[in-house]
């Protein structure tokens, strides 16, 4: 993988501090969202996920590979675009599967198991002021007449 500068590898660490996206597809002109658990594989440039063929996630893909991810953390939003693509690939889902897995499925080997490889094109991230404190110098600016610090933001390349 092309090294894309700093505010890359801030994204992929957001991501991976985070673990958890909302993952957005196109369904008939609505746009449908679902929580998903990310698997991170930065040197691939991609991020997975497991799911179920029985969803209708696959078909969603297919008819429209573009999709979004959606994170957030407190003071810390974020949000990936990307391509989709859904996999039958039983060695990677044995790769990608950790224990929390048996929660959905018996085992990897679970023929109903697919991936989602999503290849990221960019990213979007907003980190506010964070917590009692950071919430109080905003309360505090404000009242005074100033602007609050809404934190800092960028959009950043991811391929």
């Amino acid at each position: 993988m092309t090294d894309l500068g700093p505010d890359a590898a801030h994204v992929w660490k957001l991501m991976q501090d985070m673990g958890t996206c909302m993952l957005a597809s196109l369904e008939h002109g609505v746009i449908r969202a679902r929580p998903m658990a990310a698997r991170l594989r930065e040197s691939e440039n991609a991020i997975y996920f497991l799911t179920s063929a029985r969803g209708d996630k696959d078909d969603e893909i297919a008819a429209d590979d573009a999709v979004s991810l959606m994170f957030m953390d407190g003071a810390r939003q974020l949000v990936v675009t990307g391509h989709a693509r859904v996999l039958n690939d039983r060695a990677m889902i044995r790769n990608l599967w950790i224990n929390s897995d048996a929660m959905w499925w018996t085992s990897a080997d679970d023929p109903e198991i697919r991936v989602i490889e999503v290849a990221p094109i960019d990213a979007q991230y907003w980190e506010g002021p964070h917590g009692v404190l950071g919430t109080a110098a905003a309360v505090i600016t404000a009242a005074s007449g100033g602007m609050p610090s809404m934190g800092e933001q960028r959009k950043v390349a991811l391929s």
